[in-house]
C-alpha cells in the first residue's frame, strides 16, 4: 500500500502567515527557493464553507507549483491529515519575525 504523503507548509507573505497544504515539497530548482507542488485543499462535500480556506483556494487557483523564498518559510511539516489553509494576520508582537535580509551580502556579479 503506497503511503500518501501531506505537508503543511507555513510561510510568510505581505505581512500575512499563510498555511497550505501540499502533496509535494523539494528544494527546487531555483537556488533559494522552496518548490511546492499539489496543493491540497478541503472538498466541497458540505454545504459550510469556511470563507478563509475559499480565499486561499482562490488566491492559488490555476497554479500547478509555487516557488518560496527560503527565508519566508516558517516551517514545514509531515502531517496525517489535511487541516483548513488559511491566511492570518502578522501581529506586531508576535513571536514570528521575518528573516529582514537578502540571501546575499552583496549582488551577484558585484565584485568589490
Amino acid at each position: 500500500m503506497a503511503t500518501s504523503h501531506i505537508f503543511r507548509i507555513m510561510f510568510v507573505n505581505q505581512g500575512k502567515v499563510y498555511e497550505v497544504y501540499a502533496r509535494k515539497v523539494n528544494h527546487g530548482e531555483l537556488f533559494g527557493f522552496i518548490e511546492v507542488e499539489e496543493l491540497v485543499f478541503g472538498e466541497r462535500s458540505s454545504v459550510v464553507l469556511d470563507p478563509g480556506e475559499e480565499r486561499v483556494k482562490a488566491e492559488f487557483a490555476g497554479v500547478k507549483r509555487t516557488f518560496l523564498p527560503m527565508h519566508s518559510v516558517l516551517r514545514i511539516d509531515e502531517v496525517k491529515k489535511q487541516g483548513v489553509s488559511k491566511i492570518t494576520a502578522l501581529e506586531a508582537g508576535a513571536n514570528v519575525t521575518p528573516f529582514p535580509m537578502s540571501l546575499f551580502s552583496t549582488p551577484p556579479g558585484d565584485k568589490k
